[in-house]
């Protein structure tokens, strides 16, 4: 498997040498990986990867060398099925919830791994052990500041992290129900222009050509009017967002249907945008595409709609390592990831589909609300984004 990662990566053009391979050999001697996946990914990558611009190939090859391999430790189904019936929790008061520990992300997945390898029984309503119900920093059902969510459904969109299998729906392109309207609201994403070729008759210009020349016929063409918007949609999916499934539905739906456009590209997100973003909501890891990979192929003309609650813990949007899938880190924070959308494209806007009235309780709400023109994910909401992406600009 080794031998493979090694050829793999001088066929994809990263240059290896005998002396970074023998550098990593040394470094699993000395057990510098931990007996983990994710540092071993680290290790090698620091060892056999000479330039950032290699990162990409070595991901590329580094995934299909070990495919299917899992992490040493992993939680069990037993626990799980702990975790399926939870009991009735006991409500804390404002001044035990001021009590709670707050933790760092790297403090929260080391006492996390510990607690996994010791506990061997079922715990409901209390402070220390993976459980339902209480106020340990693991588990569901209960509360905590800073926590990793194993099992159950989120309710306070306070989760640091969740560990459990992403799995999510694409939002179907095939909704009828109130279709109209939104189409109605996206007739004014158009912007006529004339390029290409000039096959056109301008039958104006060809009067007055002819005027022009006394009567003898000059035929004059121009290029026909065409809309030259092109629109790149970034959706969150589930989550928060699966009670917005219907509305989503038919926007995404509309927009496909929206034939005047000249190009749609849509892609999917998970409460943040981070360094990859997704074809396809159910395969997430298997349909990835680099978000830097957006800002090369696409130029600042793009219109860009970003449609989510911006609901979620603090730390995935402003700390290192965020994500809330503790397999999907980067160490970039996914607010610079926003930033760098902002500066890349002239019009960007946001759809939140929770109601306005909402938007100043969650604090990383504001702070994207902060950052982009953000509207309300409605027909009257969907109307003003439109003129957004495309009105004339307003004077500075």
């Amino acid at each position: 498997m080794f031998l493979d990662l090694f050829f793999g990566l001088r066929e994809a053009g990263v240059p290896v040498g005998l002396q970074e391979w023998q550098g990593l050999m040394t470094a699993l001697e000395k057990s510098l990986h931990g007996q983990s996946l994710t540092r071993f990914y680290y290790l090698a990558r620091a060892c056999l990867v000479k330039s950032e611009s290699f990162f990409d190939a070595y991901d590329r090859v580094f995934a299909k060398v070990f495919h299917g391999v899992e992490g040493a430790l992993d939680v069990t189904e037993e626990l799980l099925e702990w975790l399926r019936d939870p009991k009735n929790r006991a409500e804390l008061t404002p001044e035990q919830r001021e009590m709670l520990e707050r933790l760092s992300r790297d403090e929260l997945m080391r006492r996390f791994l510990e607690t996994l390898e010791k506990q061997d029984g079922r715990h409901d309503g209390g402070g220390r052990w993976i459980g339902t119900g209480g106020h340990s920093p693991y588990g569901h059902g209960g509360e905590h500041p800073t926590g990793i969510r194993v099992g159950g459904q989120g309710r306070n969109r306070s989760a640091m992290k969740v560990w459990e299998q992403r799995r999510f729906r694409d939002y179907r392109t095939d909704a009828t129900l109130d279709l109209r309207q939104w189409k109605v609201a996206l007739r004014r994403l158009r912007h006529l222009t004339r390029d290409g070729v000039a096959s056109e008759l301008d039958l104006d210009e060809t009067i007055d050509e002819t005027c022009r020349n006394a009567g003898e016929i000059e035929l004059v063409f121009r290029p026909p009017r065409r809309n030259n918007v092109r629109l790149l949609l970034l959706m969150d999916v589930g989550g928060t967002m699966d009670p917005y499934f219907e509305p989503m539905s038919r926007l995404v739906t509309a927009l496909r249907e929206e034939h005047g456009l000249r190009e749609l590209r849509a892609y999917y997100f998970h409460n943040c945008i981070y360094d990859r973003v997704y074809r396809n909501a159910y395969l997430l890891r298997e349909e990835s595409v680099p978000t830097a990979e957006l800002f090369r192929t696409l130029d600042e003309r793009w219109k860009v709609m970003i449609v989510g609650d911006a609901a979620m813990h603090p730390a995935e949007l402003l700390e290192p390592n965020g994500n809330i899938d503790p397999r999907e880190e980067t160490p970039t924070p996914g607010i610079r990831w926003l930033m760098r959308i902002l500066e890349h494209f002239e019009r960007v806007v946001w759809l939140n589909p929770d109601q306005p009235a909402s938007w100043s309780s969650t604090h990383t709400t504001r702070v994207v609300e902060k950052l982009f023109p953000m509207f309300h994910l409605s027909v009257d909401g969907l109307s003003e984004a439109v003129a957004a992406l495309v009105g004339a600009r307003k004077a500075a």
